[in-house]
C-alpha cells in the first residue's frame, strides 16, 4: 500500500477513523470508543504512514505484523483496516452483530487483516514477540508492531515477554504504550501505578521514546527512530487523552467501555467534521 508522511493528510485520515469509531459503537450499542479514540492518530500513523502491507493481499508473507494487543479496542483497527482497503467500509456498521466478521475483539479467523485474536490482556506483546523471533529466524525483513494498554501493563505477562525480547536483541519488534491514563476501574495510577514506564523499559533493555500520542510529526519521527534502532525493541511511550477528539469523551473514564447515544452519536460527529 502507498504510504504517505503528508501530516494533513494524516490528520484527515484520523478524523474519518474517528468518525468510523463513534458511528460504529453507536450503531453497536456497545463496544470501546476511548481507549479506542486515544489510539487512533497512531493506528492512522502505522497504517497509512509506516507498515508494509497489501490490503487486496491480506497474508502476504512479507507484510509487516501488527499486534492490537488491547483487543478491547477494536473498533479503531476494524476502522483502520476498512479504510485501507481490507474489507468494504460498509462492514463497520456489523460491530459486534451475530455472524459478523467484526466481533468484540480482534478474530483472525473472520477478520481480512487481523494476525492474532486478542483481548485476554496481556499476551498481545507476547504473540508480538514470538512473530518477530520467527522473522529473525526465517532472515525476514518484516518488522512486528504491537500496541499495548497502559491498564494492560499491569499484566505480568507484558514483563516476561518485555525481558525476552531484550534478550534475543528483537529490533525488528516496535511495541507502543498507549499511555492515557484511564482503564475501566478508574485511573491506573489509582488501581496499579506504572509510574514511570520510560524507566521501566529501559531497565528491561528496551529503547524508549517518549512522544505526544496525537503529534504526527513526533510519531512518525519515532518509528523511523525505531527503524534505525539496532539490537535492542523499541518502546514508544505514546502520552495520549482518552476520548481524544470528543469533547464530552476527552478523559472520561466512563467511556471506556460505553457507548455513545445517538444524541452523543450526532454531537461527536458534528465536531470531528472535516474542517
Amino acid at each position: 500500500m502507498q504510504t504517505t508522511t503528508d501530516i494533513a493528510q494524516l490528520e484527515a485520515w484520523a478524523r474519518r477513523i474517528r468518525r468510523d469509531i463513534i458511528q460504529m459503537t453507536g450503531t453497536a450499542g456497545s463496544g470501546h470508543p476511548g481507549g479506542s479514540l486515544s489510539a487512533a492518530d497512531i493506528v492512522t500513523a502505522l497504517y497509512f504512514g509506516v507498515l508494509n502491507h497489501r490490503p487486496d493481499s491480506p497474508r502476504w508473507p512479507g507484510r509487516d505484523r501488527f499486534v492490537l494487543s488491547k483487543g478491547h479496542a477494536a473498533p479503531v483497527l476494524y476502522a483502520a483496516l476498512a479504510e485501507s482497503g481490507y474489507f468494504p467500509v460498509e462492514e463497520l456498521k456489523t460491530l459486534r452483530e451475530f455472524g459478523s466478521i467484526l466481533q468484540g475483539h480482534p478474530d483472525m479467523c473472520k477478520t481480512p487483516g487481523v494476525e492474532i485474536c486478542s483481548g485476554s490482556l496481556g499476551q498481545g506483546l507476547a504473540a508480538a514477540c514470538g512473530m518477530a523471533l520467527a522473522a529473525r529466524i526465517d532472515k525476514a525483513s518484516w518488522r512486528v508492531y504491537a500496541m499495548v494498554g497502559d491498564g494492560e501493563a499491569q499484566e505480568g505477562e507484558i514483563w516476561e515477554a518485555s525481558m525476552f525480547a531484550a534478550h534475543y536483541a528483537l529490533d525488528n519488534l516496535t511495541a507502543i504504550l498507549d499511555y492515557n491514563g484511564l482503564q475501566i476501574d478508574g485511573r491506573v495510577e489509582d488501581v496499579m501505578s506504572i509510574d514511570c514506564p520510560v524507566d521501566k523499559w529501559r531497565s528491561f533493555g528496551w529503547h524508549v521514546a517518549e512522544i505526544d500520542g496525537h503529534d504526527f510529526v513526533e510519531i512518525l519521527a519515532a518509528f523511523d527512530e525505531a527503524k534505525r534502532t539496532k539490537d535492542k525493541p523499541t518502546m514508544i511511550v505514546a502520552r495520549t487523552v482518552k476520548g481524544k477528539g470528543v469533547s464530552f469523551m476527552e478523559n472520561q473514564v466512563g467511556f471506556h467501555g460505553k457507548a455513545p447515544t445517538s444524541e452523543q452519536v450526532e454531537q461527536a460527529l458534528a465536531e470531528l467534521a472535516d474542517d
